[in-house]
């Protein structure tokens, strides 16, 4: 016989209740695999603490099925904290952020993508944040991304094969209001993570700007993101399309032969240097009605 009768709040209750102790054990049955996830990495030779591809693409089919009530930050949230305290059972470290242009919004950027598990150093500059990094060999490092003119050209220590990369660019999912909307680029020594390679990211030196700058650059599908004028010449922080965005820049060092040619018509002096690359954004903005 069917029960007619109408729902009750102790049923929900009881039905909510349900649902978290399942979730619960799905969070106690994630952390049991990680034992034979550390013994399988033994096995293949090690492999990389850190894989922004992989959270990438995990990231961008939890925003493609979100729906209902609960909003995207609390999923994005839940997950990232999840990812990122796990990593850290499997091999302990630490992030150290840029607070130089304020610690609040800093750490709501850190916390809100690491949790409260992984430690969090703040430093006085993007300098010593790098510095930082690449001293512990296998932590994170978080720099804002100002946009526009840099008080000094903070990427360039990330040139060099030694020295650290830029692995990820935060927040992946872009959209109005982000709780955690400040742009980030995170940095970590090549050897402990597994690149995304959608964007390419090049420190470039000029010998002087010139009007032509802005233009050869978006002729390789390039952007400017800071720029930094110096003693020696103008410093850039450039991004460029790389695989799949655009099947001709199979490799860095294409992409930065393209841009190199593009600035060598504009500029006496061009040097170009890798320092790194990071997953392509997730735009999670509402469609404007037509």
């Amino acid at each position: 016989m069917t029960d007619l009768r109408p729902e009750t709040l102790a049923d929900l209750r009881v039905e909510i209740d349900r649902i978290d102790a399942d979730m619960h054990a799905s969070l106690i049955a994630r952390g049991e695999i990680i034992d034979r996830l550390i013994a399988v990495k033994a096995r293949a030779g090690g492999g990389s603490a850190f894989r922004p591809d992989r959270e990438a693409s995990m990231m961008r089919h939890i925003a493609e099925r979100h729906r209902g009530r609960l909003p995207l930050d609390t999923v994005e949230g839940i997950w990232r904290i999840i990812i990122s305290t796990f990593t850290h059972v499997q091999a302990e470290y630490a992030v150290h952020a840029d607070s130089s242009a304020g610690d609040a919004a800093m750490r709501d950027s850190a916390r809100f993508h690491f949790g409260f598990t992984v430690p969090l150093h703040t430093h006085a500059g993007p300098a010593a944040v790098i510095a930082a990094v690449r001293a512990a060999g296998t932590d994170l490092g978080l720099v804002r991304l100002h946009g526009g003119i840099a008080a000094g050209p903070w990427w360039r220590a990330l040139a060099g094969p030694d020295a650290p990369k830029v692995i990820a660019r935060l927040p992946f999912v872009e959209r109005p209001g982000h709780p955690a909307g400040m742009p980030v680029f995170v940095v970590a020594m090549p050897s402990v993570a597994t690149p995304a390679t959608e964007v390419l990211v090049y420190s470039v030196w000029i010998d002087r700007w010139r009007d032509g700058v802005p233009g050869a650059v978006a002729s390789v599908g390039g952007e400017i993101l800071e720029q930094a004028a110096g003693a020696e010449g103008l410093a850039l922080l450039v991004a460029l399309p790389g695989e799949p965005a655009t099947p001709g820049a199979s490799s860095p060092d294409d992409a930065a032969g393209r841009l190199r040619d593009a600035l060598g018509a504009t500029a006496a002096d061009v040097r170009v240097a890798p320092i790194g690359s990071h997953a392509a954004r997730y735009d999670f903005s509402p469609a404007v009605p037509t």
